[in-house]
């Protein structure tokens, strides 16, 4: 694959998410600063008098507004750009449909998280940042296990592996580990894109090995054993494990922190913590708080898949097979070999292939 292809690609990706990220932070600053926040909020303070209703409409103008500016952004990047790289086998219909059900299935997961987020913001002013964050651990645990059962079947079809041979080797490799997989499946993921990919999903009785069939296309069984050694690393290193653990204390720090600015904010402008004009001023420093937050946790998820990929190769024994297949997932997936260091320590949760090419071949001489 042309390296040029790869970097133009990744550099137009960059340049989007800078300026959807520059969108986002203008959006919130205009909100606060422009006095559309008074408007909006009269708005819906006439609209109904109960308070939950008035956040319901509140929420449903913010977040709508939102939407529409971002969309010719995720159009381009989405649609335009993966078209123009070859990478889409979707038409524009096939991809509104797709972004229609995103939208739907995000819009009831936020209904729930925000509306007993704003619960605890207007009951329990002082201490909803506690309530908060034990919400999203125990909603994210419980997601992470019905999320291959209910939601992944909305936008895949999935049906269990047909390849006895590589089925095997896969359950073989499992067992030696004592983790028992008895669901592997292979999903449609060409009805989107060229692009591969292969994971573990789920958690408990839902756990689940699922490949892509852009995967099975292209690449060998041996192939595909060594790329599944490297998920088979997280779980013997109990990475998810601790990636709850250190999401849930920096979420529960950060949560702290963000309550002690707003206090401040709620203070110098008199307002009660669940009182619509002061909500926007909570989303800006919900919003720098991720942007402060994002590298950290790339940090720690580089650190992990270093070890994966050191944990595939002395399991298997196939060290050039396992090279060979992280090539040809970099040249699928146009992927840039050797971004510039700040480009990846800023964004990207997975080291270079280039990086991790080269910490394998030095953990074996």
């Amino acid at each position: 694959m042309d390296q040029k292809v790869k970097k133009k690609y990744n550099r137009i990706k960059l340049i989007t998410s800078l300026l959807n990220l520059g969108i986002d932070l203008f959006f919130w600053l205009v909100l606060i600063f422009s006095g559309l926040i008074g408007i909006i909020s009269n708005i819906c303070y006439q609209t109904s008098s109960s308070t939950i209703l008035q956040f319901y409409l509140f929420s449903f103008i913010i977040g709508g507004s939102h939407l529409l500016i971002n969309f010719p952004l995720s159009f381009y990047s989405g649609f335009y750009v993966e078209h123009q790289f070859s990478l889409s086998n979707q038409n524009f219909f096939q991809w509104i449909f797709e972004q229609l059900k995103g939208l739907l299935v995000g819009l009831i997961l936020g209904v729930i998280v925000l509306t007993l987020f704003y619960i605890l913001l207007w009951k329990y002013p002082d201490h909803w940042w506690w309530g908060t964050w034990l919400f999203i651990l125990t909603f994210s645990i419980l997601l992470g296990r019905l999320a291959p059962i209910l939601i992944f079947p909305l936008f895949y079809k999935f049906k269990p592996l047909d390849r006895p041979e590589l089925k095997k080797k896969i359950e073989n490799m499992a067992a030696k580990w004592k983790l028992r997989i008895t669901n592997i499946f292979e999903f449609n993921l060409s009805k989107t894109t060229k692009k591969a990919n292969a994971a573990f999903t789920g958690l408990g009785k839902s756990k689940r090995v699922i490949l892509a069939d852009t995967l099975l296309e292209n690449f060998s069984n041996e192939e595909i054993e060594t790329i599944f050694a490297h998920e088979i690393g997280h779980y013997v290193k109990k990475h998810l494990i601790k990636g709850i653990i250190f999401s849930s204390i920096l979420s529960l720090l950060g949560l702290y922190f963000v309550y002690r600015i707003y206090d401040l904010i709620l203070l110098a402008k008199n307002y009660t913590a669940h009182q619509l004009e002061a909500l926007p001023y909570l989303g800006l420093i919900f919003f720098l708080y991720a942007l402060f937050t994002g590298p950290l946790g790339n940090i720690l998820s580089r650190f992990y898949e270093y070890q994966a990929d050191r944990f595939a190769v002395t399991s298997t024994q196939k060290v050039e097979i396992y090279q060979n297949s992280l090539r040809k997932l970099s040249d699928l997936n146009l992927a840039d070999e050797s971004p510039h260091p700040l480009v990846e320590f800023l964004f990207y949760s997975h080291p270079s292939i280039n990086n991790r090419i080269q910490k394998i071949s030095e953990g074996i001489t």
